[in-house]
């Protein structure tokens, strides 16, 4: 469980599939039919969105998504309820929390990490805390032995990447643009060199995410990373049924675990 179980789902063969949901969207109970779905698709990490207000990192669709699932009473709590009962259904694959940094500083720290580790949790994922400022949620993370990942931009200098790659436990998170998530047509120009400069710094395995959302993108990605983190697009899909999303989620899984034995042609970047 916790860290170890997050290690077990990168290996140098191929690449890792790691599809995002909103958990209590687009029902309070409906996500957790959505994560097996992903789960039987052939995600190797789920990656379990918690639901916030202010979702400064996240594009129209996640909005909208987040929005939902808080009308629908999701919270912090809620959302640790549905890992338990994910678990206790079955559910194995490693499944990482992806909370903004307030809800987890009004549950408080400590309990938060305690109960993750309890219910089944492996790691965090929390994209607006800064590593300089982490210093209690790193603690409590490698006190119940979850991961905790951080995010790197494009533009981040050598010192934040230095920090992140010190701080974070299980993989590094990088964000393929500077913007928010979103569906996008074209993969955005220097991503390889973005991904050789940070696999300098670190051994840690890198998974790629943001404007990934179809699978010629994520075999592209697939091909250079060692994680595609694909959100948005199935969001969406969720959002209109489980056939379409199922339908998305396999072409996805398909073409990142296939894309290292394939001789595909290279995507056009923006």
């Amino acid at each position: 469980m916790g860290i170890d179980r997050i290690r077990t789902a990168f290996c140098p063969e191929r690449a890792s599939f790691m599809p995002y949901l909103m958990l209590g969207y687009p029902t309070r109970n409906g996500s957790l039919e959505v994560a097996r779905v992903l789960a039987e698709c052939g995600a190797d990490l789920l990656e379990l969105g918690v639901p916030f207000s202010d979702p400064l990192a996240d594009g129209v669709v996640n909005q909208a998504a987040a929005q939902q699932a808080l009308e629908n009473g999701m919270t912090l709590a809620g959302c640790l309820e549905q890992v338990s009962a994910l678990r206790a259904g079955g559910l194995n694959t490693p499944a990482l929390l992806m909370s903004y940094v307030n809800p987890i500083l009004a549950y408080g720290v400590e309990r938060c990490a305690a109960q993750a580790a309890q219910v089944g949790v492996d790691g965090f994922i929390i994209p607006d805390l800064p590593p300089e400022e982490a210093g209690e949620v790193v603690d409590a993370c490698r006190e119940h032995r979850l991961g905790l990942v951080f995010l790197l931009a494009p533009n981040s200098p050598p010192e934040r990447i230095q920090l992140a790659v010190e701080q974070s436990r299980g993989f590094l998170y990088l964000v393929s643009l500077t913007g928010v998530t979103g569906v996008r047509e074209r993969l955005p120009q220097g991503l390889e060199e973005f991904i050789g400069r940070v696999r300098r710094s670190t051994s840690q395995p890198l998974a790629v995410g943001f404007g990934i959302s179809s699978a010629a993108q994520a075999a592209a990605v697939a091909r250079l990373a060692d994680g595609v983190i694909v959100g948005s697009a199935l969001v969406r899909r969720s959002g209109e049924s489980l056939a379409r999303l199922r339908d998305l989620a396999f072409e996805l899984s398909q073409a990142v675990h296939a894309a290292r034995g394939r001789d595909l042609p290279r995507l056009q970047v923006a």
